[in-house]
């Protein structure tokens, strides 16, 4: 059965991770068009039958080789990208998790090029796919607002 993710008749379901270390967040460089070179958050698309949550862990492990479990729901957003005559090329609802690390070592996997801890001064340095950094920012203030109340 084909993937039509390009020019999708339908919206296509996909998560995302937020993961914090030490003041950094993890970012991957995607290998693969949509946004090839681009940096973004761990992630991808959601499979028939698998949870919101399996989904996240399973891509997290695919892209980076740790093990994660999901905390909450930060963000929903879409991404839409427009061909050059302006149609709808790819549409993703995409579900972005706050996760920790449980377990695995970090290793560029899958459709991920490469995998980086990058501290939040340093995200201008990242071309990273539009819309994510709001996301990022957003997970670091619910971060420290986590952090305050505990």
């Amino acid at each position: 059965m084909p993937d039509n993710r390009r020019y999708p008749k339908r919206p296509v379901l996909g998560v995302g991770a937020l993961i914090f270390n030490r003041g950094k967040i993890l970012l991957v460089e995607r290998g693969r068009e949509p946004l090839k070179g681009y940096w973004s958050l761990p992630g991808g698309v959601l499979e028939t039958g698998e949870t919101l949550e399996q989904g996240i862990i399973r891509e997290v492990r695919e892209e980076t080789g740790l093990e994660v479990k999901p905390l909450k729901v930060l963000e929903i957003f879409e991404r839409i990208v427009h061909d050059a005559q302006g149609a709808p090329e790819y549409h993703y609802v995409l579900i972005d998790y706050i996760c920790r690390v449980t377990g695995g070592s970090l290793r560029a996997a899958d459709d991920a090029s490469r995998a980086a801890w990058v501290a939040r001064n340093e995200l201008s340095n990242y071309q990273i796919t539009t819309g994510t950094v709001p996301v990022i920012e957003k997970g670091f203030r619910e971060r420290r607002k986590s952090r305050a109340v505990a």
